[in-house]
């Protein structure tokens, strides 16, 4: 349901990030500064955490506004995973842009030793709340090895190596880990679904401004079945994001219907995204597949992001098990929920 308050706020986070669009990779500071002004960058978390006590709803907003517009911000990393995390242990929250990680590390009192890969924006970051075991660690960047690494969209994905004192060492609170994997899956289907609407509009507007045969390729009919294709995948997707995150918001992340719904969101936007990724590239031709176009923003981070956070092989096995455990008498109800 679309009300006032989350009209006005998606009206500012196009505003803002649409303001902030670029084709530059890597951290975009200046808009992280703009999202810190606006409240925008923690918004789910409570005020004694620095946040504006927003919803998972109003979260879902910001998300897809920053998937279509390609924002350059570890956004759900600060907000839906670090924030969170280190708030339920207790632990105080640094300022300036966070990220989370679930790894193994050695732990012996305040001190932690070992590696973790593919950490989403470590190079950027003001402290890495990892999950490890049975303890919540914060690491300060600036004492850790940190090599270079990106995700096919070029977003940093690094390697963190550490071993000394940590921040913080608090022990894990119970149930982190399973709502952890959640929300990164919630985060990234939010993500995927506005980056799927930024790849749609691409399409439709090069349609209209490429013209063959005396018209625009818009107005044949081939090209506009393809994407009306288009538009039901994305139309899918969102509906299907959005409803995990109102479901999330209504009963909790362990509440059972939660995770049907979440494992049904970052199914169906990994599914949305190579149907639309594989329509915008047919509409653009050539022109689509280089570096100068920027297509590759919203294309790129769908085929990226679709294996992130759990691949759909994973989620798709997860909602066939709650199918199967529910039986034939307890299909219906765990689709309609009644």
């Amino acid at each position: 349901m679309t009300t006032s308050v989350n009209q006005e706020l998606q009206e500012l986070a196009e505003s803002v990030f649409g303001d902030a669009a670029s084709s530059d990779t890597g951290f975009d500071a200046a808009l992280w500064r703009t999202l810190e002004e606006t409240g925008l960058a923690r918004l789910t978390l409570p005020a004694g955490a620095g946040g504006s006590e927003g919803t998972l709803e109003d979260a879902a907003v910001v998300l897809a506004a920053a998937g279509a517009h390609a924002a350059r911000v570890p956004l759900v990393e600060t907000d839906l995973l670090a924030g969170w995390l280190l708030h339920a242990a207790g632990v105080p929250l640094p300022d300036g842009p966070l990220t989370a990680v679930a790894g193994e590390l050695e732990v012996d009192g305040t001190t932690v030793r070992g590696e973790l890969r593919r950490v989403p924006w470590a190079r950027a970051v003001a402290g890495v709340a990892v999950l490890t075991g049975a303890h919540v660690v914060l690491l300060d960047p600036g004492a850790a090895e940190i090599t270079e690494g990106t995700n096919l969209a070029e977003e940093p994905r690094d390697t963190v190596r550490v071993d000394g004192p940590a921040a913080a060492v608090v022990a894990a609170p119970d149930g982190v880990a399973a709502e952890l994997r959640l929300r990164g899956a919630l985060g990234r289907a939010l993500l995927l679904a506005g980056a799927a609407r930024g790849a749609l509009a691409a399409g439709v507007r090069y349609a209209g401004e490429r013209v063959q045969f005396g018209r625009p390729i818009g107005r044949f009919q081939a090209v506009q079945q393809q994407l009306a294709l288009a538009a039901g995948e994305v139309a899918a997707a969102s509906a299907a994001a959005s409803a995990a995150a109102r479901a999330a918001a209504d009963a909790g992340f362990a509440a059972p219907s939660t995770r049907l719904a979440v494992a049904a969101a970052k199914s169906r936007t990994g599914e949305a995204a190579g149907a639309v990724a594989r329509i915008a590239h047919q509409v653009h031709g050539a022109i689509g597949f280089t570096r100068e176009h920027d297509l590759r923003l919203w294309t790129t981070r769908l085929w990226a992001w679709r294996e992130e956070d759990g691949s759909d092989a994973e989620w798709n096995a997860e909602l066939g098990s709650t199918v199967l455990a529910a039986g034939p008498s307890g299909l219906w109800p765990l689709i309609t929920g009644s």
